[in-house]
């Protein structure tokens, strides 16, 4: 059965009736009122150069299959190709671009020794008369950079102290505003100063000495407070004395003992810094022989401040080190050598016995030694630093005091009450972390800090 033809005319649309419908009124829209108002714009019509022309001749459009049987270009032919696409001419496009002025003065210079573009300083500036009527702003000269004002060690010491002497003041303050000197004022103020750590007898020398002559009248607080500052300082100043060096007996030997916690290692590298810019030769010993960290720690300051260390495995015998490094410190001539201890805590027997045996081993090297043993204190511990001096003391033989951490505390007046007690030298104290932040002790300048008056 043949197939029937298909029918054509069915298959055109017949769109006539559109021809012969009537024009829509709204339909063609009259804007020739804006070509009144426009200027013809001429359009810039691109004119190929005959160079563009010589390289890539006109090419008629390619039919669909005009790549078939096309064969591939031959080794050198993309060159060419790319280089009729680089040599067509644009430059009609910058015929209306402003030619870019190049600053002289600006211009880069190329260094023949350096072969390095340099941009030459600007031209001078022109001299102008002075009668011309005008004159050319100067530039402001730009002022050198101040350098950081150094904080004296009196006003770091007042920082440190800021916690101890505001909760001291503060009391006294509210204490003794609009208020006679009775017996119950003078027992208040004595509760405040024993609870600021002082100690009980200072506390009782320093109301005595306020109730002379002005028991029943009105006391300013600013003297109450100059009445504590030398009171205060009355009871440190015989305390407040300088590390004194036998230099007779080389090396002059200190060892550093106390409580753990309380900054035996990082006043042993503070202390051998300032010992070797006065220019002494140090040798320091790393006797904690159970903490790791400290080894390390003391060897950073061994190269901090240019001094041999003498170290040994870790559980190593502490009073045989100790021994070894008095030899070695005797070879390389030193004037001081420092020995680090352990930390312990004073009711344990068994690690104050090892403090009495390194005392021993050394008084077998030399018999004097250790010529000064340095105990450390932690201003926060408060009242429990004088129970810790009491029994080192008596174990170690401690001779002088080094008193960390004033900067962390509101209980500073500690050391008042352990000067009144002990009467053991005060060395130095610290106030932070940094290397110059232990300082001689100055009894004056506690003093003042603590009390909030001002230093004369």
């Amino acid at each position: 059965m043949g197939e029937e033809a298909p029918d054509e005319e069915a298959e055109v649309a017949d769109f006539s009736f559109l021809e012969s419908a009537e024009p829509v009124p709204d339909a063609p829209a009259d804007f020739s009122f804006l070509d009144e108002r426009v200027e013809p714009v001429e359009t810039a019509t691109r004119e190929p150069s005959p160079e563009a022309e010589a390289v890539a001749p006109a090419v008629e459009p390619a039919s669909e299959d005009d790549h078939i049987g096309v064969e591939p270009a031959k080794p050198g032919e993309e060159d060419a190709l790319d280089d009729a696409d680089s040599a067509a001419d644009f430059s009609w496009l910058e015929a209306d671009l402003p030619p870019e002025e190049e600053d002289e003065d600006q211009r880069p210079v190329v260094d023949a020794a350096s072969d390095t573009a340099v941009v030459p300083a600007p031209a001078p500036r022109p001299a102008i008369p002075g009668d011309a009527g005008f004159r050319l702003r100067e530039k402001p000269a730009e002022a050198p950079a101040a350098p950081a004002p150094r904080i004296s060690w009196a006003d770091r010491l007042r920082l440190g102290l800021a916690r101890s002497s505001s909760q001291l003041t503060d009391s006294i303050t509210s204490l003794f505003t609009k208020r006679r000197l009775d017996e119950e004022t003078l027992q208040d103020f004595e509760d405040i100063l024993i609870q600021a750590d002082l100690g009980v007898e200072t506390a009782m020398r320093i109301t005595d000495r306020l109730s002379e002559g002005r028991f029943g009248k009105e006391i300013a607080g600013s003297e109450v407070r100059r009445i504590l500052a030398e009171e205060i300082e009355k009871t440190l100043a015989p305390v407040a004395q300088p590390l004194e060096l036998d230099l007779e007996k080389k090396p002059h030997v200190i060892l550093v003992v106390g409580v753990n916690g309380t900054g035996k290692t990082t006043t042993i590298g503070k202390l051998a810094a300032k010992l070797t810019r006065g220019g002494l030769k140090v040798t320091l010993c790393a006797g904690d022989t159970f903490r790791a960290a400290a080894v390390e720690q003391l060897k950073i300051w061994g190269e901090r401040t240019g001094s041999e260390v003498v170290a040994k495995q870790i559980g190593a015998d502490a009073a045989g080190l100790a021994f070894e490094a008095y030899d070695r410190a005797v070879e390389n001539d030193s004037d001081v050598l420092i020995i680090d201890t352990a930390g312990r805590l004073q009711n344990k027997a068994e690690l104050m016995a090892e403090l009495e045996k390194i005392n021993r081993v050394l008084a077998k090297r030399e018999p004097d030694a250790p010529h000064t043993v340095l105990q450390t204190l932690d201003a926060t511990t408060g009242q429990n630093a004088l129970n810790q001096v009491e029994i080192f003391r008596n174990v170690s033989g401690v001779n002088g005091l080094v008193m960390t951490k004033l900067d962390g505390t509101a209980r500073g007046g500690i050391l008042v009450a352990i000067a009144a007690k002990h009467r053991l030298p005060v060395y130095f104290v610290g106030v932070g972390e940094g290397i110059d932040d232990l300082e001689p002790f100055k009894a004056k300048d506690f003093a003042s800090a603590i009390a909030g008056t001002p230093l004369n």
